[in-house]
């Protein structure tokens, strides 16, 4: 196994992400055409237990594992690093196994706190199962974590990243081939197609388990595996391993399942409140599918663009704060800051717009699901900024803060989310869009707290980054009004998925164009990225043009 420098490693995690990305949108085409309405809300409400607990069990220990075994590696404490990798899977086994137990014994009681006594869509028998079939990926997922996070840690990218892709293509594999097996040719009902889809998180788990295994154990003796232990090494003991790892991993682990209770607080309200303020059971469950599952797997568009652009100024955060160089700190803060505008605010106004295309392309047209879509998808530009400022104060090791700030936003999703359903049902307003705009108040106000935390921390000055947020505004504006102009001579006539394709293709490049044309023309990008960066550009693209 080869050791990868800094960039080729980012690269090759780049990569990885992105072929996993694209292969995790592209298969729900199939998939919500296979198992419906219906099916969608039950697979919703498995894969949002799943994630809540998966994170319970996982997040921050291959983090850690990655931590602890790179340091004990440049130590050349080969044997402390392989106490290391062993004392992270009994860490990870023993809750691996706690959180599975709790998940198959408490699935009827979770069941029954989703939907309640709620009558003509899925039963609590049926969301009883799929929880419980769900819960078998985490007796495997959380080795599979360490075992990435402890080669991660050598600085080989390329075993995990594989790992990853394998994963999610026998995953998906699963989902569409035992959906439709079960659905098309052996007749069975809803629940059981979706009970082997969800299935398919732990066959895929096992899978890329199987295979990281295999590049460890054949790779033994370049990994030092059978190192001995030194003197120093002698005064290390296991205790002090295991301190070390919970002490890295908590703070992520905490800070992990804060940003997935979001979803949770809406599994557990939003069906009920919704029938008890009149709608059907069928459309509740529909609303909590498309804000649980299907919607965000569309958010992903915006929210993995805006991740990898300021991904790599994250790293220059770390070292520049580690030097106490605060003016190099707060440089890239808004620089961090316009790029997440300049990328964000456009992609997800210009989705909005085009949310009956969107839509249709992966789903099939829906009124309801595209209304519900429009909105859920702007709600990314707040919660972008929150993630970066979250990552920022996690850099400058306000850790305490930012865990404070996520409490208190998931307490206030708890308090407001029903009676902002019930605030918007009484002034006549759908009550589905009350969850969506609660999560942009929230958001919005986190993400203003953690600003002023970073400027008290630093003395930072946001001028800069407020008038870029004005000028990108003012930008997307015009590409907005100036397709609806074109849409008054070219109507949307989104009848096909094949209509609905040409559609995107022919918006998109006209929105795409008119949004940078008048971003270069007025200095906006100019001012982010560079003038020198964007004339390079500007010389790469007229060239390529030519040839």
């Amino acid at each position: 196994m080869k050791k990868n420098s800094f960039l080729s490693g980012a690269a090759i995690s780049t990569i990885g992400i992105v072929i996993c990305k694209v292969i995790g949108l592209l298969y729900v085409i199939p998939f919500y055409a296979i198992i419906g309405v219906q099916g969608g809300a039950l697979y919703s409400y498995a894969y949002s237990i799943y994630n809540m607990f998966l994170n319970l069990a996982t997040s921050g220990i291959p983090v850690a594992m990655s931590k602890v075994v790179s340091e004990f590696n440049s130590l050349k404490y080969y044997f402390t690093k392989e106490q290391t990798f062993k004392i992270g899977l009994k860490i990870i086994g023993f809750l691996g196994v706690v959180v599975f137990l709790a998940l198959f014994i408490f699935a009827p009681t979770l069941a029954y706190f989703i939907i309640g006594d709620v009558q003509g869509g899925n039963s609590i028998e049926d969301v009883t199962m799929v929880i419980r079939v769900i819960a078998t990926a985490i007796l495997i997922v959380p080795f599979l974590s360490v075992s990435k996070g402890y080669l991660q840690g050598h600085k080989i990218m390329k075993v995990s990243s594989v790992a990853n892709v394998l994963e999610q293509v026998v995953r998906v594999l699963v989902i569409i081939g035992g959906s439709f097996l079960a659905l098309k040719v052996f007749h069975t009902n809803i629940s059981t197609a979706v009970g082997i889809a969800v299935f398919g998180a732990t066959a895929g788990a096992i899978a890329a388990y199987f295979y990281v295994y295999d590049k460890i154990r054949k790779n033994r003796k370049e990994l030092n595996k059978d190192a001995k232990k030194t003197r120093d090494e002698a005064k290390i003991t296991n205790k002090d391993i295991g301190k070390k790892i919970i002490f890295y991993a908590l703070p992520f682990v905490v800070i992990s399942v804060l940003q997935s209770a979001f979803t949770m607080v809406d599994v557990f309200t939003v069906v009920k409140s919704l029938v008890g303020l009149g709608y059907t059971t069928a459309i509740s469950e529909n609303v909590l599918s498309v804000l649980a599952t299907w919607g965000s797997k569309l958010n992903v568009i915006v929210m993995s663009v805006a991740t990898g652009m300021v991904m790599s100024l994250i790293p220059t955060i770390a070292a520049s704060y580690a030097i106490k160089n605060f003016k190099d700190v707060n440089a890239k803060i808004n620089q961090a800051i316009q790029t997440l505008l300049l990328i964000t605010v456009p992609l997800a106004v210009g989705i909005s717009f085009m949310a009956s295309d969107v839509w249709t392309v992966f789903y099939g047209y829906n009124e309801l699901n595209i209304s519900i879509f429009r909105v859920l998808i702007l709600s990314q530009i707040p919660l972008s900024v929150c993630s970066v400022m979250v990552n920022a104060n996690q850099t400058m090791n306000n850790t305490k803060t930012t865990i404070m700030t996520l409490g208190l936003s998931v307490l206030a999703k708890i308090i407001f989310n029903v009676p902002m359903m019930t605030l918007f049902s009484h002034f006549g307003l759908e009550a589905y869009y009350a969850p969506i705009i609660l999560n942009m108040i929230i958001d919005t106000t986190a993400s203003l707290y953690l600003l002023r935390v970073v400027k008290k921390t630093t003395n930072i000055n946001y001028l800069k980054s407020i008038r870029t947020f004005i000028k990108v505004i003012l930008c997307t504006s015009i590409m907005v009004v100036s397709l609806a102009i074109i849409n008054v001579f070219v109507p949307n006539v989104t009848s096909s998925r094949f209509m609905a394709i040409l559609e995107l293709i022919l918006y998109g490049i006209i929105g795409v164009i008119i949004y940078f044309y008048v971003a270069y023309k007025s200095k906006t990008i100019d001012e982010i990225l560079g003038h020198d960066f964007v004339q390079k550009t500007k010389i790469k693209l007229i060239n390529m043009i030519k040839k």
